[in-house]
């Protein structure tokens, strides 16, 4: 029982059967189905159900995939310990949208000048869709909002974020959910962190629950704020990124809408690469810092 075999076998059962697993790893299917039957062969049980194309996991199976999960995340971490301290290969990173437009351009272009072996991959992610990505091993490393709440992962803080509420130019004052116009939140799908703070924020002004209008971008929240369709919850860093800003008014919360972007990852993923990544970070006591922003209404 190789890592080898264990790596195909892990990988059939992420995959859902042998079409999908061989198209991940890149192989022919029957060498695929072959190394499984090696593998049930070697150990004297059956790994699998087989039902017509579907392949359902046996106790024995079930109690081999724990097993294997965590001997390759082992033999992970030892290759990583042994490899060399400079930083090279894949460092795959999920992000914020918000924070992969505003924050991450300046420290990934210098990332990448001081590291250009390192291959970066970016995707952008909710919050609870990056940790998990985490928590599957689809990302080495993620930014997301805190607070973390998962206990197997570390983190680091990497930036502070203002959040404000934004709505049509010309809105009175908004100090609460009951000084809204409108009874439309704009927001992105649920997983978002600053979409829970804003249900959480309406929730505790009072009123009946609001109809949340999900959208794809920050652009559309800010053009349909402007429009007067609703109201949001965005980083004021989001606002600065605009050359002609629409017509909107801006709105603080004061200490409510401060937080904390934190970058985590799993233990196990940890690397020369995403050690350079932390290390291309501002200072905790520095991320506090916010570059000069539309002032708020």
């Amino acid at each position: 029982m190789d890592l080898a075999a264990l790596e195909i076998f892990r990988t059939v059962v992420e995959a859902g059967g042998i079409t999908r697993a061989a198209e991940r790893l890149h192989r022919v299917q029957s060498n695929v189905t072959t190394r499984i039957r090696q593998l049930e062969e070697s150990l004297g049980v059956d790994l699998f159900l087989r039902d017509g194309k579907r392949m359902v996991l046996t106790p024995a199976g079930q109690t081999l995939f724990d097993y294997a999960c965590r001997m390759l995340r082992l033999a992970e971490e030892a290759r990583h310990a042994v490899l060399p301290s400079r930083p090279h290969g894949r460092l795959r990173i999920a992000s914020m949208e918000s924070t992969a437009a505003s924050r991450l351009p300046a420290v990934l272009a210098a990332y990448h000048q001081a590291w250009p072996d390192v291959q970066l991959e970016l995707v952008t992610l909710a919050t609870r869709q990056a940790l998990e990505a985490l928590e599957r091993f689809d990302a080495d490393c993620a930014f997301v909002a805190e607070p973390l709440g998962h206990p197997a992962l570390v983190s680091r803080p990497a930036f502070e974020e203002e959040l404000v509420v934004i709505a049509r130019a010309g809105h009175r004052p908004i100090r609460s959910a009951a000084d809204l116009e409108s009874a439309t939140l704009l927001g992105f799908e649920p997983g978002c962190n600053y979409r829970a703070r804003l249900e959480a924020w309406h929730a505790a002004g009072g009123g009946t629950p609001p109809r949340v209008l999900e959208l794809g971008s920050y652009h559309t929240i800010v053009a349909c704020a402007a429009a007067g369709i609703g109201a949001a919850i965005v980083p004021r860093s989001v606002l600065g990124l605009y050359r002609d800003l629409p017509a909107i008014s801006v709105h603080g919360l004061g200490e409510a809408g401060r937080v904390r972007t934190l970058l985590a990852w799993h233990p196990a993923m940890a690397s020369a690469a995403l050690d350079a990544l932390v290390q291309a970070l501002p200072a905790p006591d520095a991320a506090a810092g916010n570059p000069p922003l539309p002032a708020a209404a």
